[in-house]
């Protein structure tokens, strides 16, 4: 990362873009320059479906959701087109339950609905991608690549009534939920 002048002491990176170069804790808050934070997900990276799915998982399991955002995000942007409302509504449940771990009950419960209902419109079928069967009654069932997204829905609707409700249980603020005790399974075969 460099400074200059030029941009009044803003972090850029080798390219040229803005990219600030402070640590972040587990949650991506900014810590001081100087301070120890969590190493940082690498940007851009194209992993196959299974491979991000793995490390969101490992992400959200360490109580790292807004780690585990970046790597959907990666998804999303080097993915099909016709998968593109399947990432973004998991990396919404990771930006969410960020929101929510970080004591911001209105935002992570907003976030957490907002991925749901992308999710549950779209997600079970994203595009063609292999699914494992289908549902019944309306609700989203198995969605590609093994992604329980009928789970995942009502989990985030769960915690953002839950977070809403004042109940966390031991985050950062008033309020806020234990990320990695609150970390939802992406696939039925998770444990």
């Amino acid at each position: 990362m460099n400074r200059t002048t030029h941009d009044r002491g803003r972090d850029r990176d080798e390219e040229g873009r803005a990219r600030s170069a402070r640590p972040r804790d587990g949650l991506g808050r900014p810590l001081p320059y100087g301070a120890e934070g969590v190493p940082r997900q690498p940007e851009g990276v194209v992993r196959d479906p299974g491979a991000t799915l793995r490390e969101a998982q490992r992400l959200f399991d360490a109580g790292m959701p807004f780690h585990a955002h970046e790597v959907f995000e990666d998804a999303w942007k080097s993915g099909p087109e016709a998968e593109r409302d399947l990432w973004q509504g998991l990396a919404q449940l990771a930006v969410g339950l960020t929101h929510a771990a970080r004591g911001n009950a209105a935002g992570g419960a907003r976030l957490l609905r907002r991925g749901a209902d992308r999710l549950a419109a779209g997600g079970a079928s994203a595009g063609g991608a292999p699914t494992e069967g289908s549902s019944r009654g309306g609700s989203p069932g198995p969605g590609p690549y093994g992604i329980d997204v009928g789970g995942l829905v009502s989990w985030a609707r769960e915690l953002a009534a839950r977070t809403e409700g004042g109940e966390g249980d031991g985050g950062t603020g008033p309020g806020a939920v234990d990320a990695a005790a609150e970390a939802p399974r992406l696939r039925r075969d998770a444990s």
